[in-house]
């Protein structure tokens, strides 16, 4: 049967098909509700769907995400079924403006999949961040961390299929399971949360493995929204706040008007300069970094990669404790 409802040719491409990220997760598209052209509806308060030129709601949305108004943005809905290593589900989960149903291991048995970092992801402790990571570690601690968790991991799965097989509660039984273990969820939520979440996900400073996820789903909203992700790009992601002392710097050194931006004879601003003016070494950092050219992130998703339900759930059953299958 035909829907009446809005539906958008390139997300009814990839609904309901399975993202693989990392080596046992997935983000999936389940649903979703509504389009640019409802964020647009939303803000005119129109029952004139579809008789809008694509050119002016490019503009409206534009418009909306330049000067943060947002409440169109909560009218579009996304539902995810997504399976992440448990570390990046803490992460995730303080995105607290969601609809989230979790993977109980209190009444379900969990899947034995445990993430494993790529040795080019395997690093040392970043000295000037302490969250992050830098550098590559040796091969031969990489080699020797692999040996550790596959040991760790062998003994957390045997435990707890010994557990269950003696009858122990599922909530007992699923104590000692490591923040590598693969939970997984229903993840709902509307546009302009969505975009939100990707603004600080995808970012570099990110961990890294949130990022992959963050990144997939960024690519979902280019094929749900493409006009809102173009202006999230633009306005959000690739935007960058000017300080009060910022803008007095540049200003010695341009001349700008409604005629267009012109550079000032001579004019430049050396460390010391930039200093004087008040801003601090990392401040100067930051304002470099602010001035370089973004270049246009790639969302783009491989089509290539994405795979069937019962494919994702058949490697998930295969993994559950072998005596309760």
């Amino acid at each position: 049967m035909e829907t009446k409802r809005p539906t958008v040719p390139a997300a009814e491409e990839i609904l309901g098909g399975y993202f693989p990220v990392l080596d046992h997760g997935f983000v999936a598209l389940v649903d979703y509700m509504g389009s640019d052209e409802d964020v647009e509806r939303a803000a005119r308060v129109s029952y004139g769907y579809g008789t809008r030129k694509v050119s002016a709601t490019r503009g409206l949305i534009r418009y909306l995400r330049r000067h943060r108004h947002t409440t169109p943005s909560e009218m579009v809905e996304f539902k995810f079924h997504c399976a992440m290593p448990m570390f990046v589900a803490r992460q995730w989960i303080r995105h607290r403006t969601a609809s989230v149903n979790e993977l109980s291991a209190r009444y379900s048995l969990m899947p034995l999949l445990f993430y494993t970092p790529a040795q080019e992801q395997f690093a040392l402790q970043s000295r000037s961040n302490k969250q992050g990571r830098e550098g590559g570690a040796p091969p031969e601690v990489y080699r020797k961390a692999v040996e550790e968790w596959e040991g760790m991991r062998r003994r957390a799965g045997e435990a707890y299929g010994w557990l269950l097989e003696e009858d122990v509660a599922r909530e007992i039984a699923r104590i000692d399971l490591p923040v590598s273990t693969y939970t997984q969820w229903y993840w709902k939520i509307d546009l302009h949360n969505l975009l939100h979440f990707l603004s600080l996900r995808v970012d570099p400073r990110a961990q890294w493995e949130i990022q992959q996820f963050a990144r997939v789903i960024a690519g979902i909203v280019k094929r749900v929204a493409p006009l809102s992700y173009e202006a999230w790009v633009d306005y959000d992601l690739e935007s960058r706040p000017l300080t009060r002392t910022e803008r007095s710097v540049l200003a010695r050194l341009l001349d700008a008007d409604d005629q267009g931006v012109r550079t000032r004879a001579g004019g430049s601003a050396s460390r010391d300069d930039l200093g004087a003016a008040g801003l601090s070494a990392r401040e100067i950092e930051e304002l470099a970094e602010k001035l370089r050219d973004p270049g246009a992130p790639d969302f783009e998703l491989d089509l290539s990669r994405m795979r069937s339900a019962e494919e994702m759930g058949a490697a998930m059953y295969e993994a559950v404790p072998s005596s309760f299958d």
